[in-house]
């Protein structure tokens, strides 16, 4: 079975497109859930209005499902928590010039 670090390793590769960080670095993913061959991950988009969300279900996919002994992934939007830059980790509030 699949382990939660190399999920999360992979989600690491899905970057923002306009931003170029990674998903779980600047807070977007809420949760992982893996059952057997399928993962379930929770997750958030910076604004409701983001037209992103299929470019993230597509590339999220396709990067779990390289993991041997995946086979189904489900990607779940949520904006309940709304997200906010202190979700980001330390480095890229750095990076994005965010001031603690």
């Amino acid at each position: 079975m699949v382990s939660q670090e190399e999920v999360i390793k992979k989600l690491r590769l899905c970057l923002d497109p306009e931003l170029g960080l990674n998903i779980v670095d600047l807070g977007l993913v809420y949760g992982v859930n893996i059952e057997g061959a399928k993962v379930n991950v929770l997750m958030t988009l910076t604004t409701p209005g983001c037209p992103l969300d299929s470019y993230f279900v597509r590339d999220i996919t396709d990067k779990l499902k390289s993991l041997k002994g995946i086979s189904d992934v489900s990607v779940e939007l949520t904006f309940e928590p709304s997200w906010s830059p202190d979700k980001m980790s330390e480095e890229s509030k750095d990076l994005l010039g965010f001031v603690n």
